[in-house]
């Protein structure tokens, strides 16, 4: 109950820096966390889905388990500063090979979406990269639809191109897990 009251407000970094505390060691705590992210309220959900991106690289793997939740949430969510961090959280673990279709499609999607933030968008960019780069025929697909984002693009977005078709040529992974 502390964390809905606590997360129903504004938060700072003190908060974050206290709930991280309070979960570090408890797996209950997390997982009463981790409920307010998938809850009805959007607001609350936002902030507590903040938390866990603070989580340490070893508390994050209690995530992981948590990915297919975490896909249905973000597939599902109106909210694009929670997508925006939900996705965050997903391009922070080893993402499922072979890839969920509705992920991708959903990824490829939103990365040419000129209605969606750019945080997403650039998210979206490099979990797509992630989730094709074991498959030749799909990194094919994700390299000609790179090619063709060209034009009136933020800066955001051209530097993850351009990163993204390097790391296309190298063979190699963004993600520092």
């Amino acid at each position: 109950m502390y964390f809905k009251a606590k997360l129903s407000e504004r938060i700072g970094m003190n908060d974050i820096h206290e709930i991280l505390r309070l979960t570090h060691d408890s797996d209950s705590r997390k997982q009463e966390l981790y409920n307010l992210v998938i809850g009805e309220d959007e607001a609350i959900g936002y902030h507590a889905t903040w938390i866990l991106t603070h989580f340490s690289s070893e508390d994050n793997k209690w995530l992981y388990n948590k990915q297919d939740e975490l896909i249905d949430e973000v597939l599902a969510c109106k909210h694009g500063g929670k997508r925006r961090v939900i996705l965050n959280l997903l391009y922070k673990q080893p993402l499922a090979n072979p890839p969920r279709v509705d992920f991708l499609d959903f990824c490829l999607e939103r990365m040419i979406s000129v209605k969606e933030l750019p945080g997403v968008q650039s998210l979206c960019m490099k979990i797509a990269y992630e989730l094709c780069r074991p498959i030749p025929e799909l990194m094919q697909e994700l390299k000609t639809m790179l090619e063709m984002m060209e034009g009136d693009l933020c800066p955001a977005i051209r530097a993850t191109r351009k990163n993204i078709l390097q790391a296309m040529s190298k063979g190699k992974s963004l993600q520092k897990i």
